[in-house]
């Protein structure tokens, strides 16, 4: 039996969040470690305001591999950077000496990072960048509640005998009709405005004749998408729950569906398996996918 709307609002989670969602430090240790070195040498610089060009321009042409690390100060990833100044794109490189003394000294003037080390903004460069990777890593923190409501699922998923050896994760079209050989769901346009290619299930698995086809998600707060997320997953259930051997199956949790509650009830009364944490925890899977095939 469908559990009641109210016990599937009163038992939403506020996270699926551990200790290791806010900053992965081993990144951000493994990614200063990379410079160190050159931070090292950059360090020489720090408070120099007298001779910062003429020892800027000695320093890199003693040790070039010092230029690896100016991106770093700017929190920016790439070995190369275009800058458009004055009407004009200017292409600093940072693998080598491609570009000349003056170039690169109008660089670190521009983009404040002289400032930075002449200044007394700073005691040295490698607790600096330490904070800058810290910030880079916490814009990670979206993907990461992502990763772990898939993981919990793939958990879940695989808990249970009866299918654990046909869970694939994300999962293209074209993986779910070579593996469990139901072509019908070649007719279904299952990306608006995308190549067919780039949709990709969160899961899908086989379970007697039927594959389920499943989408995860977790919303800590509210806002318009959720929305049109319930929207478009109503639309993609009726897609496929048309097809004689695919169904549907949406697992959401998180306090932010309490903010759009009749949108999520819409969706909860339309769609025939929609599922939050706590029927994980209750391990209503196969009971919930048994009726349906039965009522179906």
């Amino acid at each position: 039996m469908k559990r009641d709307f109210d016990d599937i609002i009163n038992n939403l989670k506020r996270t699926i969040n551990g200790y290791d969602y806010f900053v992965n430090f081993d990144k951000v240790y493994q990614n200063v470690s990379e410079i160190r070195g050159e931070l090292d040498l950059l360090d020489s610089l720090i408070g120099d305001n007298e001779n910062f060009d003429s020892d800027f321009v000695r320093l890199i042409h003693q040790h070039p591999d010092t230029l690896q690390a100016l991106p770093a100060l700017l929190a920016y990833s790439g070995t190369d950077m275009y800058v458009l100044a004055d009407g004009e794109t200017c292409h600093y490189v940072f693998t080598s000496l491609a570009n000349t003394d003056e170039e690169y000294l109008n660089f670190v003037e521009k983009t404040g990072i002289k400032r930075l080390l002449t200044e007394g903004h700073i005691k040295n460069l490698t607790d600096y960048v330490i904070g800058v990777e810290a910030g880079l890593d916490s814009n990670a923190r979206k993907n990461r509640s992502g990763h772990t409501m898939e993981n919990l699922v793939e958990d879940y998923l695989r808990s249970f005998p009866e299918i654990s050896s046909n869970v694939i994760p994300q999962a293209t079209k074209e993986e779910i009709i070579r593996r469990f050989g139901y072509k019908e769901l070649e007719e279904v346009n299952l990306s608006e405005g995308k190549s067919q290619a780039d949709k990709r299930f969160d899961f899908a698995f086989k379970y007697g004749n039927i594959v389920f086809l499943v989408e995860t998600n977790f919303y800590g707060s509210g806002g318009s998408k959720l929305n049109e997320v319930a929207r478009s997953y109503e639309k993609l259930a009726d897609d496929i729950n048309k097809l004689p051997h695919y169904k549907f199956i949406w697992i959401t949790d998180g306090i932010g569906w309490k903010s759009a509650r009749h949108n999520l009830q819409e969706s909860y009364t339309h769609q025939k398996l929609i599922m939050t944490l706590k029927d994980m925890e209750m391990r209503n899977l196969l009971d919930d996918i048994k009726e349906y095939i039965q009522d179906n």
